[in-house]
């Protein structure tokens, strides 16, 4: 069996307060350092949180993955729509390349179809996304405002069309304050 067969197979489902503890490891593992885990702490606290799209990949039992979608805001031609934003999906150093993070997205675009959601964002790591099916986000005429080049963000209509006229994507305090803060050196 492919590891990427085998990470589709391994148990996803959403978070629990028992999980929070290996959540914060993974994100501390997976980015050398606990801005991320900070950040999903704080989404938690938001209106902003969905509390089924904050997922867990388990793998042996244990918890060797997380992805969290977020409620943001899109506003565009005399319309706004609250759409997803995913960050951050982490997965445990010793478990990449073997399909786990791909597992996730999948199965967090899937549940996010499944409930109604009609597009996802996301800023970084382009390159992974876009395997993905997710697109510039200039290709959608969007736009925001972190201090990050356009190009390092992308976005997935669920619906299509659900982009259409693109519009400014707007985003929870906490996550406008991880892009503002200072980086560590």
């Amino acid at each position: 069996m492919s590891e990427a067969v085998a990470a589709e197979q391994r148990p996803i489902r959403p978070e629990t307060a028992d999980d929070t503890g290996a959540i914060d490891l993974i994100n501390m593992s997976a980015f050398a350092g606990d801005a991320e885990a900070r950040l999903v702490d704080e989404l938690r606290k938001t209106p902003a949180y969905v509390p089924e799209l904050s997922l867990v990949a388990e793998d042996g039992g244990r918890v060797a993955g997380h992805l969290m979608l977020f409620r943001s805001t899109l506003t565009g031609e005399g319309n706004e729509q609250t759409i997803l934003t995913l960050a951050p999906t982490a997965v445990v150093p010793s478990r990449t390349h073997r399909g786990l993070g791909t597992a996730l997205v999948r199965e967090g675009v899937e549940r996010a179809r499944q409930m109604g959601f009609s597009a996802i964002v996301e800023v970084g790591f382009p390159a992974f996304y876009q395997r993905l099916g997710f697109r510039p986000i200039t290709e959608h005429g969007l736009h925001h405002d972190l201090p990050v080049a356009a190009d390092f963000a992308t976005a997935l209509e669920i619906t299509e069309g659900a982009l259409a006229g693109g519009g400014r994507l707007d985003y929870p305090a906490p996550f406008r304050a991880f892009y503002r803060r200072p980086v560590e050196a």
